[in-house]
């Protein structure tokens, strides 16, 4: 097995759950939980494929997937935030809706491909470099734009004042609502911006990685991003982290499976989403593990002015 190839596929299979990750990252650090990410991603993913499909640009379906994504993140706003409906149950059920849309949506295009467009070809100096050449340079420019969002994030939580007020309404809503800061109108925009990214997520898989769809393509990567946030503690960093690992374990396991050497069945693999839904819940029922793993205090809870 080439080990340049192995670390270059890892990277790409950690893209979409990269963006995915970033994008609920900044819908809970607002204090929201979003179960609906599995069924936004398909909305980004659909979108993506049917508008570049139907424009022949990649560039304007990755926006108008990021458009799609930040609308239907915009309905669960108006569920979670102004309506105040518990929020696992509505985000199971944008997931389920998410999925349903997308299914309709891209009945007419099953089998249907676009272009396959390689990454733009390195210098020849760069691409040459020993390991580095093939597993970084050799990436399409959405691999960069992922973890140069990341850096952003980083840089945006915690070197920023827009960060701190961010961080605080994910802990405290109360104390920003009582500076004059609106905390309604603050969710909606961070729950709309991390909808963009999430179905950016979706939407890489359907344009770039495979470019074809086909129906539940995401596979459960939404859960997978789920979970990786909650154990990285709403870090972004340990988010790059986790997405990589998970990125290096898939692509391992298509090699391995190729070669007759898989060393994990492939049905527990396929069971990994369903799990981890099941412990995000357990983690968000229990305020002790909740703490233990530094969950923002208002995390899941809809915030009323008149009960402050």
């Amino acid at each position: 097995m080439n080990i340049e190839l192995l670390f270059a596929a890892a990277i790409v299979s950690a893209t979409p759950i990269l963006f995915a990750a970033l994008g609920q990252l900044l819908t809970e650090r607002a204090g929201v939980l979003n179960l609906g990410i599995e069924g936004t991603m398909l909305v980004g993913a659909v979108c993506g494929f049917v508008m570049t499909f139907a424009l022949g640009s990649t560039a304007m379906g990755l926006v108008g997937a990021a458009i799609c994504g930040g609308l239907f993140s915009a309905a669960f706003a108006f569920c979670v935030v102004t309506l105040r409906l518990d929020q696992v149950v509505t985000g199971l059920a944008f997931s389920i809706l998410g999925s349903g849309l997308s299914a309709f949506v891209g009945q007419a295009y099953v089998g249907k491909a676009l272009p396959m467009r390689g990454p733009a070809d390195a210098p020849s100096t760069i691409a040459g470099i020993p390991g580095l050449g093939v597993i970084i340079f050799n990436q399409d420019a959405m691999v960069f734009l992922a973890f140069a969002i990341a850096g952003l994030i980083t840089f945006y939580l915690y070197k920023t004042r827009p960060g701190l007020i961010l961080r605080t309404l994910g802990e405290s809503p109360e104390t920003l609502d009582s500076l004059g800061i609106t905390v309604v109108g603050l969710r909606y925009a961070y729950i709309i911006a991390g909808g963009a990214l999430i179905a950016l997520g979706g939407a890489y898989l359907s344009v770039i990685n495979t470019p074809t769809w086909v129906e539940n393509m995401t596979a459960g990567r939404g859960w997978i991003a789920l979970a990786i946030v909650i154990f990285a503690s709403w870090r972004p960093g340990w988010v790059v982290f986790g997405a990589l690992l998970f990125g290096l374990v898939d692509a391992y396991r298509f090699r391995a499976q190729a070669s007759g050497q898989a060393f994990i069945d492939p049905h527990f693999l396929n069971m990994l989403p369903y799990l981890t839904t099941l412990i995000v819940l357990i983690v968000m029922s229990r305020p002790g593990l909740r703490a233990r793993l530094r969950a923002p205090a208002a995390l899941g809870i809809p915030y009323d002015r008149e009960k402050r």
